[in-house]
């Protein structure tokens, strides 16, 4: 039933238009673009596809775990869908199992393509392979975490207005794209703080200048990933 379940989840996932310019065309055009316009003096000395990979691939988990997990949970939950699919022989873990399965699989996809594109346009990865992974799993579950809690208690047009808010606002404050040195000193510990920045951030300081572990990235990420996933049980409606 779980691995039924998942790959409809999937299915689903990757056949939803929005879902799929949010989670795979966004972040390939970024990288394409901005690696193609001269931003070096915003990204620091070095191929602009060195800085920007890292944020992209960040910008990807975020588009999965968060965005696309948060308005279509939502708009099952009005439907009621998620009300039948808990009365069915499915455990309402494993529904909650499947979804996360469809995540992962389709970062898989996202990490995979990003990847490609960023090899074809120069990039060289630095770093240790397992400190990748484990950010990229302590975001996603950072990011999956704020994603359900979001969907269990917003109506869901307010969720997919929000979801949409909150991936513009991450992507143009979260050191995506630009750095957050480049923001002012008064907000720039308040945007430290953020998953987003964590990730990004993170992956930067491994894949870029080969950092062995940015412990004070996981930490962050963890903790969100606490709060959120902790908040998400605890509140969550199904109705």
């Amino acid at each position: 039933m779980l691995r039924a379940q998942t790959g409809l989840e999937t299915k689903l996932l990757l056949r939803n238009g929005e879902q799929l310019l949010l989670t795979i065309i966004i972040p390939s055009v970024l990288l394409v673009l901005f690696s193609a316009v001269d931003i070096v003096a915003v990204t620091g000395p070095g191929k602009r596809v060195d800085f920007l990979a890292p944020g992209l691939l960040a910008l990807a988990i975020m588009s999965t775990a968060f965005t696309g997990q948060a308005i279509a949970t939502g708009f099952e939950r009005r439907y009621g869908v998620l009300k039948r699919l808990g009365a069915s022989p499915l455990p309402r873990w494993a529904l909650m199992t499947a979804k996360t399965g469809s995540v992962l699989v389709t970062e898989l996809l996202q990490v995979a393509l990003l990847c490609a594109i960023a090899f074809a346009l120069g990039w060289h990865p630095h770093g240790n392979p397992l400190a990748v992974l484990l950010l990229l799993v302590a975001g996603t579950a950072a990011f999956s975490g704020l994603g359900l809690l979001m969907a269990g208690t917003l109506k869901a047009e307010a969720t997919l207005a929000a979801a949409n808010l909150v991936f513009i606002l991450l992507l143009l404050a979260g050191g995506v794209i630009v750095p957050l040195s480049k923001f002012p000193a008064a907000v720039r510990p308040a945007l430290e703080a953020l998953p987003i920045s964590a990730l990004s951030d993170g992956l930067r300081a491994v894949l870029q200048q080969g950092a062995a572990m940015p412990w004070s990235d996981l930490g962050i990420l963890a903790a969100w990933a606490g709060i959120g996933l902790a908040a998400a049980a605890r509140f969550f409606r199904w109705e």
